[in-house]
């Protein structure tokens, strides 16, 4: 679920936000600065409540109240428990906004004044960014797991963390999506040892889809005539990534499912990439596996920080308008898009596709090339349909021109989507079933 990053309000003079939290004695009201990111951690110190942000639905629901709307409603909302971030302790005002519900007014500061409990609950990105540890990736992630984990490591990174390896059949495919000169003739052979995976090639051919006309009479048929051979390596490896690692539970509770949003970011970002002018056109394969896989690293961030991944899930809830990667910093010191991309490069997955899952929230790094700008693209563009997580945030029109793109051709590719999201459910269905749950 996407909401504004609240940019409009953040510029104007004493910009807040407010969050409502909940526990057993019940609701509080949290203000703080619109830009700034809620830390729990204080509020449940300082307290002594466990208090929980409240589901984004009943939220919206709370907030969209017809007596929100009048000021005798908006001041009634200010009886409840405030916390109140210092930063914001002495101003006469504040021009409130809930980002869930897109509700806005002006509370006087007579309204809270006298009850509100004065904290440092906001933290502000530049912070975030300052306490970060230095060097590269691997670095980053070995300081993280030794902060948060028992483990020390003493050996090669991969080989303490207990991820799986793959499959050979996997290595196999990895190896094909690698060659540049691997076709069919090696692919066939590949998928038939593999029933498992030789069924889904069969399904996903007379899939509305992607049929051809005519009946399908071979593995050889499903691979030449309908799907090809990108399409096919692609979605075995997304299939086969899929079984290493359990897929997380406690996710955030309006957060768009795993595989859905890897099937719908996967299936734009090749469309896109078809449109773009030939020298600066990514592999619409390879974009294609970019945006199915680009969010991988969040799976791997899970596995390997079970409790702070559930205080990683509070967090997204009760900061819908920050970045995801800056709230991932603020709790864990590393983002899906580094460990995601560091472990591929271990399972030597092409280097086009590594770099397009570091580089999605940089597309003007040197090394993002046209992977991670048109993964980024299509993710934001999603984001806006409720299939891709993160606030909303605008496209920049100098990576729309950089890649030949207009607002006209996406929303284009969003519409035709949106017709085929049938048989688009249809294929993250079984990509869904095909992963360890």
């Amino acid at each position: 679920m996407g909401v504004s990053t609240l940019d409009h309000v953040a510029q104007q003079d004493n910009g807040a936000r407010i969050v409502l939290l909940h526990d057993s004695e019940g609701k509080v009201l949290v203000v703080l600065p619109v830009d700034k990111l809620l830390n729990l951690v204080p509020i449940w110190r300082d307290s002594e409540r466990h208090l929980q942000p409240v589901k984004a639905a009943d939220v919206k629901r709370f907030f969209s109240q017809d007596q929100l709307q009048i000021e005798a409603g908006q001041r009634k909302l200010f009886s409840l428990p405030v916390i109140l971030d210092s930063d914001l302790d002495v101003a006469p005002s504040l021009n409130i906004v809930e980002p869930l519900s897109g509700l806005e007014f002006t509370a006087d500061r007579s309204w809270y004044t006298k009850h509100a409990d004065i904290m440092e609950i906001g933290v502000g990105l530049p912070d975030i960014d300052k306490v970060q540890p230095e060097g590269d990736d691997e670095a980053v992630i070995t300081r993280a797991v030794e902060r948060f984990t028992a483990l020390r490591i003493k050996q090669r990174l991969e080989d303490t963390l207990g991820l799986p390896s793959l499959a050979p059949t996997t290595q196999k495919i990895i190896s094909l999506r690698s060659d540049p000169a691997a076709g069919v003739d090696n692919l066939v052979p590949v998928v038939k040892v593999d029933q498992s995976l030789a069924a889904q090639v069969m399904s996903w051919s007379v899939s509305p889809f992607y049929a051809a006309p005519g009946s399908i009479q071979s593995i050889e048929d499903a691979i030449i005539r309908v799907l090809g051979f990108d399409l096919v390596v692609n979605l075995a490896l997304g299939i086969a990534m899929g079984k290493t690692l359990d897929l997380p539970e406690d996710v955030p509770r309006n957060a768009t499912p795993y595989w859905l949003q890897a099937v719908y970011t996967a299936t734009l970002s090749e469309r896109l990439a078809k449109q773009m002018e030939p020298d600066v056109r990514p592999k619409p394969g390879l974009a294609y596996l970019t945006g199915l896989l680009h969010s991988f690293g969040y799976v791997i961030l899970a596995h390997l920080f079970p409790p702070h991944f559930s205080l990683l899930s509070r967090y997204i809830e009760a900061n819908p308008n920050i970045r995801l990667d800056y709230i991932e910093k603020h709790i864990l010191h590393v983002t899906r898009e580094q460990i995601g991309a560091w472990l591929m490069e271990c399972w030597s997955l092409p280097e086009e596709v590594c770099n397009g899952v570091r580089y999605l929230n940089e597309p003007q790094h040197p090394k993002a090339e046209g992977f991670s700008k048109v993964v980024f693209i299509a993710n934001r563009a999603l984001r806006y349909e409720g299939w891709a997580d993160g606030p909303l945030e605008r496209i920049p029109n100098t990576l729309l021109e950089e890649c030949g793109l207009s607002h006209r051709q996406i929303n284009a590719e969003i519409e035709f989507m949106r017709k085929e999201s049938d048989a688009l459910d249809d294929l993250t269905k079984t990509l869904a079933g095909q992963s360890r749950k």
